[in-house]
């Protein structure tokens, strides 16, 4: 049985690298970020921001027939630890 499902789950891993890299580049991002926000005394933290990228991603979610609500917690955890990252970067 396990034949069966291989090249399934090749698939799937193949499809997790690319998100964990799609993570990796997006924290690369929030870095650059964090400096711009310290050089320029932005708050790490903006609530319209932060409920823009969560609305928008669970909008995409439900037009890809997604489960909306899976992925607004999702990104909620995303962009908290978003946050949290550049709050402690700019403290550096």
């Amino acid at each position: 049985m396990n034949n069966l499902l291989k090249p399934y789950r090749e698939k799937i891993d193949a499809l997790d690298d690319q998100i964990v890299d799609l993570l990796a580049e997006r924290i690369g991002i929030i870095h650059e970020v964090a400096k711009v926000k310290g050089a320029n005394d932005i708050p790490a933290v903006l609530a319209d921001r932060v409920n823009e990228v969560i609305d928008r991603c669970s909008a995409r979610a439900m037009s890809k027939k997604i489960d909306s609500d899976f992925v607004r917690r999702l990104y909620t955890d995303i962009v908290q630890f978003s946050c949290n990252l550049e709050s402690r970067l700019m403290k550096k």
